[in-house]
């Protein structure tokens, strides 16, 4: 099972995320990425975000944590999601660091009717409603994209 660590970002009523396109299907990603051997998550996740971003995240805790398992391909991954705070710094999306097309700050009532990764945009506008209670929310609802 892989173990990826992605950040809630906020800015108002919007939450950052990374545009990727698969086939003709766009798909909304948290920042964050897989830790090197020998790394922990929340060293991982920073070092991610400075990468990726460019900024200095400061992780404020976990937020929630749940698995997405792919029966198409046999691989889970167990997401570990974490609140962030970058202050006034403004994201840079570094190319050479990550395949995402762009930068999108999606509302917060946006995030049901977008194809997240992980797909958790109920959990995520939930959290920021204070409507969420910390921890497992178990296996999520991924469709499989190609």
């Amino acid at each position: 099972m892989n173990v990826r660590p992605s950040a809630i970002i906020r800015k108002g009523n919007s939450v950052l995320t990374l545009r990727y396109r698969y086939g003709d299907t766009d798909v909304y990603a948290l920042p964050g990425g897989n830790p090197d051997p020998g790394e922990c998550l929340t060293d991982a996740l920073v070092r991610e975000l400075m990468e990726e971003l460019g900024v200095r995240a400061q992780l404020k805790g976990m937020t929630f944590c749940g698995e997405v398992v792919w029966q198409e391909v046999q691989k889970e991954t167990l997401h570990i999601v974490f609140a962030t705070d970058i202050s006034d710094q403004i994201p840079d999306l570094n190319p050479e660091q990550t395949t995402a097309l762009e930068i999108v700050w999606l509302p917060l009532g946006e995030m049901e009717s977008k194809i997240m990764y992980p797909n958790v945009g109920k959990q995520i506008a939930a959290f920021c409603c204070n409507e969420l209670i910390p921890g497992y929310i178990g296996v999520i609802d991924q469709p499989y994209i190609r």
